[in-house]
């Protein structure tokens, strides 16, 4: 007997996009699957749009959690299948990507499979650029997870994986206390107890972009910690389970990535994290922005060169 795959999906006022998520998932080539979207106290037309694929199938649960993980957790709660995709209501799957998954898995409860992934913008796929990224390759998991965090720019959506019910389970699925970057400590999580990771070449996940209001954006106090307390769990699991020099440098530089990313706010939260930093030895990472910022940095240092860059942002 095939695999069921289950298919959590959250959604939060996605009018304007989950229909041609769903459609997406609904039109894979591979048969046993199993949809669970959690209507999360949606505002706009979502309800409307979701109530018109119950009729395809799709399982909808209109419940408001607060946030994606909750809804990530509560849809996860619902599903039966075998192996578990977390897919964002407003991406969208290759349409051979979660059969392409599942025969690379072959069966495996140890193991997760990946796909590459790309941007589009405007509703429009004629915009759709890959991303390749070195990891796009087999690889053993906290291996992929170190080679991941050393340039300190990990991207872990979570429609790119196709993982074993079991193996969430056995991680505990998502830290309902987070919101941005929940996915980064999730999937630290889940990849440091995991074996190996599958790569599926040709079947990307459409990353839409350039969303108004994407939670990716939010910089608020709340989000802030989030992103912090993600970072901090995230490496921890990583180190927990794999504890060497370069494993050390590699959390070190997704730390520091923090560092670089909100100076000069946020002094307490930055202070910390550069107190970790220093625990596990230094970081290797250099400051990273546009042209003008790298200029600016080679004559007035980093730190001078950052503020004067938000000042002239406004």
């Amino acid at each position: 007997m095939i695999p069921v795959v289950s298919v959590c999906i959250p959604c939060h006022n996605a009018e304007s996009y989950v229909a041609a998520a769903l459609d997406s998932v609904l039109s894979q080539s591979y048969r046993a699957i199993e949809v669970v979207v959690v209507n999360d106290g949606s505002t706009d037309g979502s309800s409307e749009v979701l109530n018109d694929f119950e009729d395809r199938g799709v399982v909808v649960i209109h419940e408001k959690c607060g946030s994606a993980s909750k809804a990530r957790n509560r849809a996860l709660r619902e599903s039966r299948g075998e192996y578990i995709k977390f897919f964002d209501a407003d991406d969208l799957l290759h349409p051979q990507m979660i059969e392409k998954q599942v025969e690379r898995l072959n069966g495996s409860h140890q193991d997760v499979a990946f796909s590459g992934w790309g941007r589009f913008y405007n509703d429009d796929l004629s915009t759709f650029e890959l991303s390749p990224q070195p990891v796009w390759r087999d690889m053993d998991a906290r291996e992929w997870l170190v080679e991941s965090l050393m340039d300190a720019r990990p991207m872990m959506q979570p429609g790119q994986f196709l993982a074993p019910r079991s193996l969430i389970e056995k991680c505990g699925g998502w830290d309902e206390t987070l919101s941005l970057i929940d996915d980064f400590e999730f999937f630290s999580r889940l990849l440091s107890l995991a074996k190996n990771l599958k790569f599926c070449s040709d079947t990307p996940l459409f990353y839409r972009s350039g969303l108004v209001g994407s939670l990716s954006k939010r910089k608020s106090r709340d989000a802030v910690e989030s992103a912090f307390h993600s970072l901090l769990k995230g490496t921890q699991c990583l180190i927990n389970a794999q504890c060497d020099k370069r494993t050390k440098e590699a959390c070190a530089n997704v730390l520091q990535d923090f560092e670089y990313m909100y100076y000069p706010d946020h002094e307490d939260l930055r202070r910390l994290v550069l107190d970790r930093i220093k625990e596990l030895g230094g970081s290797t990472l250099r400051p990273d922005g546009p042209p003008n910022f790298k200029r600016l940095s080679c004559f007035l240092g980093w730190k001078l060169a950052r503020r004067l860059q938000r000042f002239l942002r406004g």
